[in-house]
């Protein structure tokens, strides 16, 4: 029995009565028992012989199996003004969402952590100091700057680096100064101790403009107490009275995304006021700055979101909107076509 015989045996009886008892595949031309007949073809592919002009022996591979997202078509498909409503909302939806991640994908990120250590190492021990206070009633020639510190540093009437710039006529001072600290508790002072002749009444109330230490950062993302005693305003205060600040420096790291790190200090600051009398029972009033080191260390850390979890969250953010509106539009489909179930038996 052939191969036609086996899979097609009533086709191939049929063929060979039509054919004048002859094999299909001997007959004439164009006759109903030719061999190039329908019959002859669904024979060859139930045999798995090769179509006519075929190149081997079985069928060609098919790379569309893989395919597991099969096209359904249109005519198949049904829509809905409920799908319609749903769907237009589900891309404003990713809309949205997409812009604000994209948005945070693209706005540095700014990272903080406390740490214990000395970050500044190659500073020599030593932290920059910048100074800017007004005296309006006190001559530049009776202002000076005094430094001390637990190391036995004494330096009274420090020059270098500074500047005094006259107001109100000479009748008050600026004082401008940059100058260096070492990294332990200590004080510096504005006072007229360094002064050849002491004045009778020294009026030491004041304005502070500016008072920082290490690097100046100007950041936007970072607010922090670098210049905490900027715009301190002393005016109204008892002119004979000393006043003290007594700050608390906490070392700060600012790190941008290309990996170069600035070093600044923070602190905090208290003060008080009150009128001190020397060993002879004058009143020498002083601006004093007494300070300590944190052994905390803030971090700041320049950050950008990396591009994988964008692409991840992007991904999530479409599939998760498209799963959820499938969802929520079949079951409105759902109730609907049961809805108008439920009436035509009603109607029936």
């Amino acid at each position: 029995m052939g191969c036609a015989e086996r899979h097609f045996p009533a086709a191939a009886a049929a063929a060979s009565v039509a054919g004048g008892g002859r094999p299909a595949g001997r007959g004439g031309r164009g006759g109903v028992g030719s061999g190039r007949g329908p019959t002859r073809r669904a024979a060859r592919l139930a045999c798995g012989a090769p179509s006519p002009g075929g190149g081997g022996g079985t069928m060609p591979f098919d790379f569309r199996r893989f395919d597991i997202y099969r096209k359904v078509p249109k005519d198949l498909t049904q829509p809905t003004y409920t799908g319609a409503i749903i769907s237009v909302c589900c891309c404003l939806f990713i809309l949205f969402l997409f812009l604000s991640e994209l948005t945070g994908f693209i706005t540095t990120e700014v990272v903080n952590e406390l740490y214990v250590d000395d970050p500044d190492k190659d500073s020599g021990g030593k932290i920059d100091v910048s100074l800017n206070i007004s005296l309006p009633n006190l001559h530049c020639e009776l202002v000076g700057l005094d430094i001390q510190d637990e190391m036995g540093r004494h330096e009274v009437g420090h020059i270098d680096n500074s500047m005094k710039v006259p107001l109100n006529n000479g009748a008050g001072c600026r004082f401008e100064g940059q100058f260096s600290i070492n990294k332990v508790p200590g004080n510096f002072h504005v006072s007229t101790h360094s002064a050849t002749a002491q004045p009778q009444n020294p009026d030491m109330t004041h304005v502070i403009h500016k008072l920082s230490f290490g690097d100046t950062l100007q950041v936007q993302n970072v607010h922090g107490a670098f210049n905490a005693l900027g715009g301190a305003d002393r005016l109204t205060s008892n002119p004979l009275a000393s006043h003290d600040y007594i700050l608390k420096i906490v070392p700060t790291v600012y790190e941008d995304k290309s990996g170069k790190q600035r070093y600044s200090y923070q602190y905090t600051v208290a003060n008080k006021e009150y009128v001190a009398y020397s060993h002879t029972g004058r009143i020498i009033p002083a601006i004093w700055f007494r300070y300590d080191l944190s052994p905390i260390t803030v971090k700041y850390t320049e950050r950008r979101q990396p591009l994988y979890r964008f692409i991840t969250t992007i991904c999530a953010i479409i599939g998760g909107t498209f799963t959820v509106a499938g969802i929520l539009d079949s079951c409105i489909f759902t109730a609907s076509e049961a809805w108008k179930k439920i009436q035509l038996g009603k109607m029936h």
